[in-house]
């Protein structure tokens, strides 16, 4: 049975976290992609990043959402701005979708593997967790290289951990009715299915991040 004086120990910590939580900026989320999640050829209120604000928000959620995506961005832009990402936005959370542009141009999968983990490490130096949206390419990119390529993706998640999917454009890449004309990105009606696909990743993501604050505030028991 919890002593009186841990209980008020206890109770001290949730109302210095409620304070501290109430005073603060609301906690940050940011998408890190390409033309998929940046909305090429979309109405910005209608991408699936402006969803999933709308989605936060009716599921109680408090975070914001920074789209940080560009179109054309491969994995080597990636890099060579993502520091300055996280140093302007400081998010809790990094939506890491990139690598189709650099499947599309043939780029070798060994240096997209090394751009991503650098995108990795550097995201959870400065404090975020990560999630992983994968990316196919055509299959007439030939078997080997369309099977490294989604390889990247596999590995990296087993190696630092990261929840991911496998295909963020899961039920719409091969469906006309959800494709613009170029046959490469999602329309409109689209949308709410990436935000689907990629929900259940982030949703669980939030929810490991708020279990770890929540340990963190608890008092220490004894051996």
């Amino acid at each position: 049975m919890i002593e009186l004086f841990d209980m008020r120990k206890l109770f001290t910590l949730i109302l210095i976290f409620c304070a501290a939580a109430s005073a603060a900026s609301p906690p940050t989320i940011m998408v890190f992609g390409d033309s998929l999640s940046a909305g090429y050829g979309v109405d910005v209120d209608r991408s699936w990043t402006a969803l999933l604000q709308s989605r936060l928000a009716a599921q109680g959620y408090e975070h914001r959402v920074i789209n940080a995506s560009i179109s054309g961005e491969t994995t080597e832009g990636g890099v060579s701005r993502i520091a300055s990402a996280l140093k302007n936005f400081s998010p809790e959370l990094v939506i890491l979708e990139l690598g189709g542009n650099d499947g599309l141009r043939g780029f070798p999968t060994s240096r997209m593997k090394e751009n991503l983990s650098e995108i990795i490490e550097t995201s959870r130096a400065s404090g975020a967790s990560v999630v992983l949206l994968g990316i196919r390419i055509p299959s007439n990119y030939g078997q080997r290289y369309t099977q490294a390529f989604e390889n990247v993706y596999r590995d990296l998640a087993s190696q630092y951990n990261v929840p991911w999917i496998e295909f963020f454009m899961e039920g719409i890449a091969l469906n006309a009715e959800l494709m613009q004309d170029d046959g490469i990105h999602p329309n409109t009606e689209a949308q709410p299915v990436l935000l689907d696909n990629a929900w259940p990743i982030v949703s669980q993501a939030l929810t490991d991040r708020n279990d770890d604050k929540v340990r963190q505030l608890l008092p220490a028991r004894d051996p």
